[in-house]
């Protein structure tokens, strides 16, 4: 029997992008060739939470289209890349059955679920070593824990001692290599489409505001249009708390989540649209809430399992009622509030929601019906195209008053209906 080859894997999760990607950099710059990775994983498919899917129709057709865009960017930079469907660490030793697998190059994780696969994969590959990067963050961990020794429970504690002195690293520059043709060769890809992972095909709604496809290609054409050719940054504040169409908001939050754009990669863009256009209360915003974004995933770390548990990360109890009607009722925009209702229309249809309409369905959800909060979490876990595990519980458990919000406060939602659709026209959109 002829002697495996040795390689490295570059094993692409939520990292799906070749711009600003170290894990990319650091395996393109060893000695060994190597193989780029992403598998659907038929268990996370099938897996159900309170009876909701962990992924629905939109989030997996955005992650399907990022994923064959991947794989065009990497040809292009001539890396070989296969995508499988299957159980993730069966096929990780199925490849090591072709190779010896030296490291595997990952993004560093820590919450539930991620944790729990990586192990996996570990258990049938216990000799490979590992080499995990923090892309997911735009704030590296050495600078954060220098400027606070915990992640404190206020956003605004967390925000004011990062800001002071913010540092964020310079993004990372893949290159282009020699192609391999012998590795791709031994292990095929597989040909993935929707029906393979479960779902029908499905035409986008025509009202969506957020119509747009997965990909890095995408979303940095998307990020030049909105920054540097509309120049809609620099009125960002104003109309953040908009309700329809593309520009009321970045939408960068779908890309973000599947790493198919950098957070780094916004944060200097910013800047070079600042010493452009120069600076103002909407430049510093957007930084804003990537510091948010940040926070959350800061949360997550110290807390770990917590933010899954209905006494989130105060332990505070939580008093419910468990009525699947009530459940099925604001899923189906059957509340008593118009307001409510049209939002809750509008993420079944499409698989988005503004900002405005999530803090009111989740505040009426937990506040008002009283239900578990994380069957809401569930189901947005399911429908929405940017769900991010640390921005979905962070928020649900803030709203819920067992998260990072000491003021425990409830969303009216006919005073918000006022003051953000006055004139009927969102609402009128959405109860057709």
């Amino acid at each position: 029997m002829p002697e495996k080859q040795n390689i490295n894997i570059i094993w692409f999760t939520n990292n799906l992008r070749i711009k600003d990607n170290e894990s990319l950099v650091k395996i393109q710059q060893e000695n060994l060739p190597f193989l780029a990775v992403y598998v659907f994983d038929s268990d996370f498919y099938q897996e159900r939470q309170f009876g909701f899917r962990k992924i629905g129709k939109f989030r997996t057709q955005f992650l399907l289209e990022t994923v064959l865009d991947l794989e065009k960017n990497l040809e292009q930079i001539g890396v070989p890349f296969i995508k499988k469907f299957g159980k993730t660490a069966e096929i990780f030793q199925e490849i090591g059955e072709h190779f010896e697998i030296e490291t595997i190059f990952c993004q560093e994780e820590w919450t539930r679920d991620e944790i729990r696969l990586q192990k996996k994969v570990e258990t049938f590959l216990p000799t490979t070593g590992w080499s995990k990067s923090y892309s997911q963050l735009m704030l590296l961990p050495d600078f954060v824990f220098h400027q606070i020794e915990k992640t404190p429970i206020q956003f605004t504690t967390f925000r004011q001692k990062i800001e002071k002195h913010i540092t964020v690293r310079e993004e990372f520059n893949s290159f282009k290599i020699e192609k391999n043709p012998n590795i791709e060769s031994k292990i095929k890809s597989d040909e993935i489409h929707l029906k393979l992972l479960g779902f029908e095909d499905f035409e986008k709604h025509p009202s969506s505001a957020f119509p747009f496809s997965g990909g890095e290609t995408e979303v940095l054409k998307r990020l030049n249009a909105y920054f540097f050719e509309h120049q809609n940054l620099g009125t960002y504040k104003e109309t953040r708390n908009g309700m329809i169409g593309l520009d009321y908001s970045s939408k960068f939050s779908a890309w973000l989540a599947n790493g198919s754009l950098s957070p780094v990669s916004v944060y200097h863009e910013i800047k070079k649209y600042e010493a452009e256009f120069g600076s103002n209360d909407s430049t510093y915003w957007l930084v804003f809430e990537l510091l948010w974004r940040e926070f959350f995933k800061y949360v997550s770390m110290q807390h770990r399992d917590e933010i899954f548990q209905i006494r989130g990360i105060l332990g505070k109890t939580y008093h419910y009622d468990a009525d699947e009607n009530i459940v099925q009722r604001w899923i189906h925009g059957k509340t008593d509030s118009d307001f409510i209702n049209a939002n809750m229309n509008e993420i079944r249809e499409t698989g988005f929601m503004s900002n405005r309409g999530r803090q009111n369905v989740a505040s009426y959800f937990c506040k008002i019906l009283n239900q578990d909060w994380r069957i809401g979490a569930a189901y947005f876990e399911e429908t929405l195209i940017d769900y991010d595990v640390h921005s979905n519980y962070g928020n649900w458990m803030y709203v819920a008053g067992v998260g990072n919000d000491p003021r425990n406060r409830t969303f009216n939602p006919e005073k918000q209906a006022e003051q953000y659709d006055n004139d009927f026209q969102y609402r009128n959109l959405w109860l057709q």
